[in-house]
């Protein structure tokens, strides 16, 4: 039984090989040098430099412990592929809007902390650095009352907001699109 297993698992991880090693192609920069990796594309289609791009991230999923949140990581990728592409970075406006589990990934590390065994909260640097780009952060007051968290308990420039379903409409009114990613 063990020898039929492993020769079962033996194609898979030569399969895996390849894929682990094409991650290297990915690197961070040109705007967040720190994180939101990426990689070169040769594109049929290249981008018209006059591209404007009005991006809303839907985040509801935490972030794993001690880790960057992975939409919000995202975000940076977005920027970080678009400006290597050619886009000028004033035309690139983002907002992320936060509900659900991944509401402590928006308060600053006293309340996170307090809420999280005492761990740091891995996202308020790339959040940070988010914003002193001009990406906006919404945090669904609904999921905060739900959760206990208050204004006072955000990271700074984070806004409060009615609801994550308030902002979205509100976004798209402003012609934000969401992103399905």
């Amino acid at each position: 039984m063990r020898k039929s297993y492993l020769a079962a698992l033996l194609p898979l991880l030569a399969l895996a090989q390849p894929a682990a090693a094409q991650m290297e192609n990915f690197k961070t920069g040109p705007v967040f040098e720190d994180f939101g990796p990426t990689a070169p594309v040769e594109m049929d289609e290249p981008l018209a430099q006059d591209s404007i791009f009005n991006i809303a991230f839907d985040v509801a999923k935490a972030a794993d412990p001690e880790k960057l949140n992975r939409t919000i990581e995202s975000a940076a990728r977005f920027i970080n592929m678009h400006v290597a592409a050619g886009v000028p970075t004033e035309n690139i406006h983002l907002a992320i809007v936060v509900h659900g589990g991944a509401s402590f990934d928006l308060t600053n590390h006293e309340s996170f902390a307090a809420r999280k065994e005492g761990r740091k909260n891995a996202s308020a640097s790339a959040i940070a650095q988010l914003q002193e780009y001009g990406v906006k952060f919404y945090l669904c007051g609904q999921s905060a009352a739900a959760y206990g968290i208050s204004n006072a308990d955000l990271l700074p420039g984070v806004k409060m907001s009615l609801s994550a379903m308030t902002t979205h409409a509100l976004l798209q009114q402003q012609d934000y699109m969401l992103n399905p990613f």
